[in-house]
């Protein structure tokens, strides 16, 4: 008589089923909550084994298989997880967001419902300032009395936008057209799901110090809150080998090699050769974004920069 195969039941992770369908709030009026999931640790481990039910693995085996997967980049197991967010975000912060290729979204339709009365505003204290060798980025923050000055004309400006937009709803006129002068503070609220791998990409580079800072708080919860939460083993390697971790290109490589060796004149050579040390026509040194990267690096490690 042949043998009936097993019912498997669903993964159930007792730390996200707490906190499923709960809104964490993010800036002043954003949150983002889990829908649902799919998946757990195991079911990553199972991928990776090409197995079926508990096995006979010990949890120390599991996280270190994990580690590895995490460490090499094997992504194929991390996909075997799903996660279903809903999200309510500035819509400036969104159109980052949805650069993202990777996942499935459905955004409220402002073609068919009345925009949220809520946008995203600027406290006096967090105006940052441009900055001057990142045309992308910000550094220090506007002095109070400016700061004032400018939360004042934000909020005018978004009371000013919405009473416009509401006239135009008033007389009539098309929800896809009366929506066209709304600031790009305001809020739009989505589905987004999406695979483990491609969530773990997404935090790397939102997470990182780099990213815009509003964006990046909605990727710090999703990071600290849900996926610790979700699969604890995946992302104390994922902060390990990822958050955590520092990549040295091969010229990096041969200049730290120099300077942990005592060797100053070979790390100015390979400096040298890689184009560093181009001297600039007011003195010193010209701007080179990978010499910047290399020197942050040797402060990291407490190794001298050979050049200063």
């Amino acid at each position: 008589m042949e043998s009936q195969p097993e019912k498997l039941g669903r993964p159930r992770v007792a730390a996200l089923d707490e906190v499923l369908g709960v809104p964490f709030r993010v800036l002043d009026d954003g949150l983002v909550r889990v829908v649902d999931y799919m998946g757990d640790d195991a079911a990553i481990v199972q991928a990776a084994r090409v197995s079926y039910g508990a096995g006979t693995k010990a949890v120390s085996d599991d996280r270190g298989l994990i580690r590895y997967l995490v460490q090499h980049r094997h992504t194929t197991p991390l996909e075997m997880c799903e996660l279903k967010l809903h999200v309510r975000v500035p819509m400036d912060a969104w159109r980052q967001w949805i650069r993202h290729r990777t996942a499935s979204t459905n955004e409220v339709s402002s073609r068919y419902s009345v925009v949220t009365d809520a946008a995203q505003r600027t406290s006096p204290d967090a105006w940052r300032l441009q900055s001057d060798d990142n045309k992308q980025g910000s550094c220090g923050l506007a002095d109070a009395s400016l700061g004032e000055t400018l939360s004042a004309a934000e909020r005018e400006l978004q009371q000013h936008a919405r009473r416009v937009y509401e006239e135009r709803l008033a007389t009539g006129i098309a929800r896809e057209q009366a929506r066209k002068d709304l600031p790009l503070s305001t809020y739009t609220e989505a589905y987004w799901k999406v695979d483990l791998h491609n969530l773990l990409h997404f935090l790397a580079l939102r997470m990182d110090p780099h990213a815009q800072q509003e964006i990046r708080a909605y990727a710090t919860v999703i990071g600290q809150q849900i996926v610790a939460r979700w699969v604890p083993l995946a992302w104390e390697a994922f902060e390990d080998f990822r958050l955590g971790a520092v990549t040295h290109s091969r010229l990096e490589q041969a200049v730290l090699a120099a300077v942990g060796g005592g060797h100053r004149d070979a790390a100015l050579e390979a400096a040298r050769a890689a184009g560093w040390l181009k001297p600039a026509k007011a003195g010193g040194l010209a701007r080179n974004r990978e010499r910047a990267e290399c020197e942050q690096k040797l402060r990291a490690l407490n190794l001298e920069i050979p050049w200063q």
